[in-house]
């Protein structure tokens, strides 16, 4: 008989009472890893105000509750911990009827002619579908711009990649505004906006506009402010009754009224008096940016300029402002 196997086979032959394979050492003597205790009294329920319950909303103001598992001590009693369960609430969608998600709701609203400002696409590669709805929105003239994905996840969660923005109205094209001025009978009155990138500014300006009789606003694609809803809350139901016509280049579009014999005239700090100069005929009024104002080759393709006198410190006005002196005056000269 092999000894030395059998010894191997049962390496604790003393402590089988206690169980194979289980170690026990002296009190104080040995590892303490593997160590039994021998008085430790057995588990017993305990009931009564031992461990009172503790809810979420009595929990104690305290910075570092709900660390680790979001777990957090009873203010009484024994130690003892509660959790929370991970029911995060979902986030909620934005309610607004201006932004649509998803690559088939774009792609029907596209398809179906709605005005669409801003088309929002999460950068990286673009599949077959995507890339027929980004050109489907270049030929309807919105803008295309590709920008991260978690900015798409701040707006609207379930994004599936895109976010189109659809303008509060439709747009016009230049001649129909032209077509309202002689329904009318009267030499047309038309805003021209150059860089006007504040909604609320866009807004102000249509309502002040369709007060003073103009016929139509013209905006360009790129570098200004859409129909957004903060521009439709600017402008108090303007935009119900106040053309907006969107092009492509403002300056070939002052071209095309200068064709059709109509002054264009733009706002710049070095212009002749507002209050002495002759507003009478067919105009177009050219309003510009607070910052930069009219750009530079849009200013030359100006048939005049005007400026408001400054009487205080302040060197400018507000762009809306601005605009709705200058459109009374034109009212006014075309009233007399």
């Amino acid at each position: 008989m092999n000894t030395k196997d059998d010894n191997r086979r049962r390496p604790y032959v003393g402590n089988r009472a206690q169980g194979p394979g289980r170690r026990t050492y002296p009190d104080a003597n040995g590892p303490r890893v593997g160590r039994i205790a021998q008085n430790v009294p057995r588990a017993q329920r305990v009931d009564g105000d031992f461990a009172p319950e503790v809810r979420l909303d009595d929990r104690p103001a305290r910075g570092g509750d709900f660390h680790r598992g979001d777990a957090y001590r009873a203010p009484t009693g024994p130690r003892q911990y509660k959790r929370e369960m991970d029911s995060a609430p979902s986030q909620k969608l934005p309610e607004d009827d201006h932004i649509l998600a998803g690559r088939n709701p774009i792609r029907e609203a596209l398809r179906a002619g709605r005005p669409v400002e801003k088309l929002l696409v999460a950068s990286g590669d673009l599949s077959g579908g995507a890339q027929e709805i980004v050109r489907l929105a270049k030929e309807a003239g919105a803008v295309v711009q590709r920008v991260d994905r978690a900015r798409l996840d701040q707006i609207y969660p379930a994004h599936q990649g895109m976010l189109a923005y659809v303008a509060a109205v439709a747009y016009v094209e230049l001649e129909d505004i032209l077509a309202a001025a002689e329904a009318k009978g009267e030499a047309p009155f038309i805003i021209l906006l150059d860089g006007i990138t504040d909604p609320h500014n866009l807004g102000a300006i249509v309502r002040s506009a369709e007060c003073a009789g103009a016929h139509g606003v013209v905006i360009p694609e790129r570098r200004a402010a859409g129909l957004t809803p903060a521009a439709a809350k600017a402008a108090a139901g303007a935009l119900n009754y106040m053309p907006i016509a969107r092009v492509k280049n403002l300056n070939r579009t002052i071209e095309a009224l200068q064709e059709k014999n109509i002054w264009v005239v733009g706002t710049a700090m070095d212009g002749e008096n507002a209050f002495t100069a002759d507003f009478s005929g067919p105009i177009a009024l050219v309003i510009g940016s607070e910052g930069e104002g009219i750009a530079r080759l849009t200013l030359e393709k100006c048939d005049r300029t005007v400026a408001l006198p400054m009487k205080g410190r302040i060197e400018s006005l507000n762009a809306s402002v601005a605009a709705g002196i200058l459109m009374y005056e034109i009212a006014r000269a075309r009233a007399t």
